[in-house]
């Protein structure tokens, strides 16, 4: 059996887990925050200390989870998995009498039967824990996964070989505690910051979304630009480790706020035709502490204001994925197009996007810059350079 990152009390082997598509944008957060990543399929791993791991909690945009790998060994038997299991470190990630989860796939392996192989290691725990409860396999961007409360085991048994891992968030990243209101198709906070730091926005130039819906663009844009931490005002599942360091967590938190700034250095706005998503935005940004930074208002995408910019136009139009829907939306790209190369002259403008042929009524030079699934639907991240300024006609 190999225990991994635990036998050195300092150091772990940590793993943060994204949706697809968004490993590289998570390296590079990571390697701000002076780790070195590597990207894998599915995220991101480093071998790095406690406060790696919570730094990586505490600053990541895109990240979905983190997770701490405990060990890794070869059983193709009940009996080699319970032996193993046996010697694993668990006090060193459940407190006495917490309660436990156990989320188990297997593929192509002599264990097959995941709900048998989550029983055995909640049998290993002993007398450690109140009470173990096994999940169904799910994904690792599963919102279901564990309760708040209860310490997450993510185990995967692929040709024999079983891999435990100790998840350290809790619920999942995107979950910043500010989006309480939601209006249709709700865009997920990672991937909302996906979108920005794909399209190269940090916060040096104007934002505004003409379909912000319940205002997860725009306030993600807004905490970005003050440099908020995203995972600063929520609870994570490695503060109730044993041997959690609450010193160490709170110097974090308070230089996370000492890096703040007062108010967005730039304009940020955001607009839905619908009144009921604006209400829902506004409360959303209030919980946000970002309130006074963004522009709310309700209006058409026809209202759209001129201006020269600089800034970007970041939206997650409709997609149309049902049958007869993307007719009706033909007209809305093209006056989406129309209208930002008539009125953002100097800005350039980023869509989260599932359909080409609706792409095509913009009108404009997209470039794809990275490919995702958003509720189960694969979409890209396309963006366009800011339009030509019109030309006038010569005098004859």
């Amino acid at each position: 059996m190999v225990v991994i990152g635990v036998s050195e009390p300092n150091q772990l082997d940590v793993f943060a887990v994204t949706a697809p598509g968004l490993e590289p944008l998570c390296a590079g957060e990571l390697a701000g925050l002076g780790i070195s990543p590597t990207v894998q399929d599915g995220g991101v791993a480093w071998s790095g200390d406690s406060a790696s791991m919570a730094r990586a909690n505490l600053w990541s945009r895109t990240a979905s989870r983190i997770i701490v790998r405990i060990a890794e060994f070869r059983a193709r038997t009940f009996f080699e998995l319970e032996r193993h299991a046996k010697r694993l470190p668990w006090d060193r990630f459940v407190a006495p009498s917490s309660a436990v989860t156990f989320r188990v796939t297997c593929r192509k392996s002599k264990l097959y039967h995941s709900g048998a192989v989550a029983e055995r290691l909640a049998e290993s725990l002993g007398r450690l824990v109140a009470g173990a409860r096994v999940t169904p396999a799910g994904s690792d961007d599963d919102e279901s996964a564990a309760p708040s409360a209860s310490q997450l085991f993510i185990v995967r048994v692929l040709h024999d070989t079983v891999t435990v891992s100790a998840d350290s968030s809790g619920a999942l990243l995107h979950l910043r505690g500010y989006r309480q209101q939601l209006a249709k198709a709700p865009l997920r906070e990672t991937l909302a910051a996906a979108l920005l730091l794909a399209a190269e926005w940090s916060g040096d130039e104007s934002l505004f979304d003409p379909m912000c819906g319940s205002g997860t663009i725009p306030i993600e844009a807004a905490r970005l630009a003050r440099r908020i931490a995203p995972g600063r005002d929520r609870d994570f599942a490695f503060l109730r480790w044993p041997d959690a360091d609450r010193r160490m967590w709170s110097s974090l938190i308070e230089d996370a706020r000492s890096r703040e700034l007062p108010a967005s250095p730039v304009s940020i706005g955001g607009a839905d035709r619908d009144a009921g998503a604006i209400r829902a935005a506004q409360a959303n940004a209030e919980r946000a502490g970002v309130a006074r930074d963004i522009d709310f208002a309700v209006q058409a995408i026809s209202s759209m204001e001129n201006d020269d910019g600089p800034g970007l136009v970041a939206s997650n139009p409709p997609y149309g994925v049902r049958i007869g829907e993307s007719d009706g939306l033909r007209n809305l790209y093209a006056q989406l197009g129309n209208v930002f190369r008539r009125s953002r002259p100097g800005w350039r403008i980023a869509l989260l996007s599932a359909d080409r042929a609706l792409e095509r009524q913009l009108r404009l030079p997209l470039d794809e810059r990275l490919r995702t699934r958003n509720g189960g639907i694969p979409v890209r991240v396309v963006t366009a350079p800011a339009p030509e300024p019109a030309r006038s006609s010569p005098n004859l």
